[in-house]
């Protein structure tokens, strides 16, 4: 692939960019370097300018020294170029995932401190590929093996894939070309992670014609797919659902005739959406959920409850996530419900309302909810009772208004 199809692809990604610089993520590997010497290109064409990133995870020694080699890379092309820290790995968990978190969140903050409008990274058509199997050996439906989105947000910033459609061997020829070396992460070769495994099967797969180019074409497809079920779910949700509070009301009986993709979509979203989760369901148990949702039986997943009654799903938080999470006031809860403190007293919190705080709120059941559901309700306590809980009819006048953090369910479909 020549240089001049590569920035088409730069060009078609940022066509609509914001005049706010732009900031490339890059880690000193060869795809994340292709991508900031094609966004120099790109700044120079269009009078802009480019930062650069790198975050050092601090997981291997030889990071320090390959964000050092990224920076003497940016120098070389009058880029700016910035090094931020993680260091939260205490050995427990997914390394990868966590790390990937941990990442995405550190270059948003530092892009908002920079006023940095865009930050490319360098996800290529083999990283298309490898994640569309990860994906289907888990189960994954439509959602799950839909193409990554070019564009997307977190925390705050967006981020932009440029080179989904790129392939990695074409990135390293270009950096050839330039005289450019890159650098070999050894944990891209580790087969205890699971896109390593993945990444090994690739020219195994190749000899029966499922390369990297048909799964990225098949992942572009399952995309189309997608867009159309996110249209019906969304539809369905406008005439046959309710949300109260953080909760969701489904008319039970047309869910029943909705096909089974748009079914997994809603309740898949529905999950997210309530939990204020990052990630949604695996496939196999949102599937078992679907079952339950169909069959009228009570089940639980994501951190959410899933009850029955009178012709109606309710889809609400689950006590059993949040009976341990607190926080000050000033602090958002659950990641969905904030509070105006003014006027409580020093020493209050946020906290689940729970079977103690519904006790001391008589006029709980005016709403129609479920106690389950209102027991998993945020609530200002302080010295052992509750000074506010809004949801559950009990508001103090004088302090602590409650209020929902990010989109209503409808705008998240």
């Amino acid at each position: 692939m020549p240089q001049a199809e590569l920035l088409t692809m730069l060009e078609t990604a940022l066509s609509g960019h914001p005049p706010a610089p732009l900031a490339v993520a890059v880690s000193g590997g060869s795809d994340s370097l292709a991508l900031l010497h094609l966004a120099h290109l790109w700044a120079q064409r269009h009078a802009s300018s480019v930062q650069a990133v790198t975050v050092d995870h601090g997981l291997r020694p030889e990071a320090a020294s390959e964000a050092r080699y990224v920076g003497e890379i940016a120098a070389g092309l009058g880029i700016e170029h910035s090094v931020v820290h993680w260091r939260g790995w205490n050995g427990q968990g997914n390394l990868q995932d966590q790390a990937r978190r941990a990442r995405y969140a550190l270059m948003a903050d530092w892009a908002k401190s920079q006023d940095i409008g865009s930050v490319l990274v360098g996800h290529t058509a083999d990283d298309q590929a490898e994640t569309f199997l990860m994906r289907l050996a888990r189960g994954a439906g439509v959602d799950g093996l839909s193409a990554m989105d070019q564009h997307f947000g977190m925390a705050g910033t967006q981020f932009v894939r440029p080179l989904l459609h790129a392939r990695r061997q074409d990135l390293r020829l270009f950096l050839e070309n330039l005289g450019v070396q890159w650098v070999d992460d050894p944990s891209n070769h580790d087969p205890r992670y699971e896109r390593v495994k993945v990444r090994d099967q690739l020219p195994v797969l190749a000899g029966i014609g499922i390369d990297t180019a048909t799964l990225s074409q098949v992942a572009d497809h399952m995309s189309e797919a997608h867009q159309a079920v996110v249209w019906a779910a969304r539809q369905f949700a406008l005439s046959h659902m309710v949300q109260q509070h953080g909760d969701l009301h489904i008319d039970a009986a047309a869910l029943a005739a909705l096909p089974d993709a748009v079914v997994r979509h809603l309740l898949g979203a529905a999950l997210q959406w309530i939990a204020s989760a990052d990630y949604g369901a695996r496939g196999k148990d949102l599937g078992r959920f679907m079952n339950a949702a169909r069959t009228q039986k009570g089940a639980t997943l994501h951190g959410c409850q899933m009850v029955h009654r009178k012709g109606e799903i309710a889809l609400f938080r689950e006590y059993a996530a949040v009976q341990s999470s607190q926080c000050p006031i000033a602090e958002i809860w659950d990641g969905r419900w904030a509070f105006d403190g003014t006027g409580a007293p020093e020493g209050a919190y946020i906290a689940a309302l729970g079977q103690a705080g519904l006790g001391q709120c008589p006029t709980w059941r005016e709403s129609g909810r479920r106690a389950a559901a209102v027991m998993a309700d945020p609530a200002i306590w302080h010295a052992g009772a509750v000074i506010s809980a809004p949801t559950a009819g009990f508001e103090a006048k004088n302090h602590a208004i409650l209020r929902p953090v990010g989109e209503e369910f409808i705008n998240s479909l």
